[in-house]
């Protein structure tokens, strides 16, 4: 199984059932067919940006992007050193305003275009670090 496949099938399973354990996790993976290992799961969900929620796994929600004030609609990961942040059309640059006020040492830098903003990170380390702060500054 590929990974964006099994990075889905987290998903999905974190969405269905309440898990607060890492090795919950790679039961329920494993009865569905995949073969994980508890490093494996760990790197998935740092990679997703998974977080606990009330003590169980979740993807931190963002507020529809209409009732936002910064519109933000998704975070995700690009290459090993940046992220894309996707916003309501024309409010990229206060989007980008924000990230850079938050001062997140693992970011070096930010572009904004009209609904589309660039994080510039040093590495994947990094990068994954930065995904997890900025998903909690904007599901505010």
């Amino acid at each position: 199984m590929q990974k964006p496949d099994r990075h889905k099938l987290i998903l999905d399973s974190i969405s269905e059932s309440r898990i607060s354990k890492q090795d919950e996790l790679a039961r329920l993976l494993r009865a569905r067919g995949l073969d994980v290992t508890q490093a494996s799961i760990s790197r998935d969900l740092n990679e997703l940006g998974i977080v606990k929620v009330d003590g169980r796994y979740a993807r931190p929600e963002f507020p529809r992007p209409e009732s936002s004030p910064f519109g933000v609609s998704a975070i995700n990961l690009s290459g090993n050193s940046m992220l894309v942040v996707k916003c309501a059309s024309g409010l990229a640059s206060a989007v980008a305003v924000r990230i850079d006020s938050e001062r997140i040492p693992e970011i070096v830098g930010t572009i904004a275009g009209d609904d589309t903003i660039f994080v510039a990170v040093e590495d994947a380390a990094a990068q994954k670090a930065a995904i997890k702060k900025l998903r909690v500054v904007f599901a505010e």
